[in-house]
């Protein structure tokens, strides 16, 4: 099993303290780690590597979604910016999934060009240092602020 598909598991059981909403096609979570507040990834739900690989209505509606839940981002932690990355082959397995970061002027600090740039950019230790992880308290409160915003964007569309 793929480490996305074990982090699906635990939402489904109940136990992933990370999840925020269950849409049609995924999963919305708040990120581990959240150098960039706000970060969020949308999981497909099912087990496949590649957007090519499902059917296009699926896929139309899985790209809705996912767009929506980066407009409730934006909304939710006030980016000025939205990142969209669908990797899949890093730790967590070859299995669709977003990453969405939402940007502020100079959040990269040094790094980059005058703090511009991609997310990776960071530098990795610093990204996943402990010290980015939210507490239980901050962690609940964004979940609440995303899904506040999240439900006023669906109702929206």
């Amino acid at each position: 099993m793929c480490g996305v598909c074990e982090r699906i598991q635990m939402t489904r059981e109940g136990r992933n303290p990370y999840f925020v909403k269950e849409l049609e096609t995924g999963y919305v979570v708040i990120g581990d780690f959240q150098h960039f507040k706000g970060y969020t990834l949308f999981i497909y739900k099912e087990h496949v590597v590649e957007l090519f690989d499902l059917a296009p209505a699926v896929r139309a509606k899985h790209l809705e979604e996912m767009t929506l839940v980066a407009k409730a981002v934006r909304d939710a932690f006030g980016a000025g910016k939205m990142n969209y990355e669908c990797l899949g082959n890093g730790t967590g397995g070859a299995h669709i999934h977003w990453h969405l970061f939402p940007r502020r002027a100079g959040d990269l600090g040094d790094y980059g060009n005058n703090g511009k740039g991609p997310a990776w950019w960071y530098p990795r230790e610093k990204m996943y240092d402990d010290s980015t992880r939210p507490d239980e308290q901050e962690l609940e409160e964004m979940k609440q602020k995303l899904l506040k915003a999240l439900d006023a964007v669906l109702a929206e569309s």
